[in-house]
């Protein structure tokens, strides 16, 4: 696996700042318990219609394993983004293993 070259088929690709960005609302989504870890969880988020949006790892191997996600989010409108790094994705989520994609789900009565 080589670290500098990123899949093409992750697109779209967040820079350096919206990648921080996006780790802190995922981090704060884990801490308001409105988050689902892994793309099995993801799928289901999407199925059911309670994701806001979805933030999945660039640096998957393979990335077939999350393709599925980007068309079932265009499907049911919903916004997604791929971040450079699983292990950051995994730290942000409040995990120690890595994570391939995550979903940040809408909660009612909480902001």
């Amino acid at each position: 696996m080589t670290g500098e070259a990123v899949n093409p088929k992750a697109y779209p690709l967040a820079d350096a700042q919206l990648t921080i960005t996006i780790l802190d609302l995922v981090q704060q989504a884990a801490n308001y318990k409105q988050l689902k870890k892994g793309a099995n969880e993801a799928t289901k988020t999407l199925n059911r219609g309670i994701s806001e949006f979805i933030v999945m790892a660039a640096d998957t191997e393979p990335l077939e394993i999350l393709l599925h996600l980007p068309l079932l989010a265009e499907d049911k409108n919903v916004p997604y983004v791929f971040v450079p790094s699983k292990q950051a994705l995994g730290r942000a989520c409040g995990v120690t293993r890595p994570v391939i994609a995550c979903s940040v789900t809408s909660n009612e009565g909480a902001n």
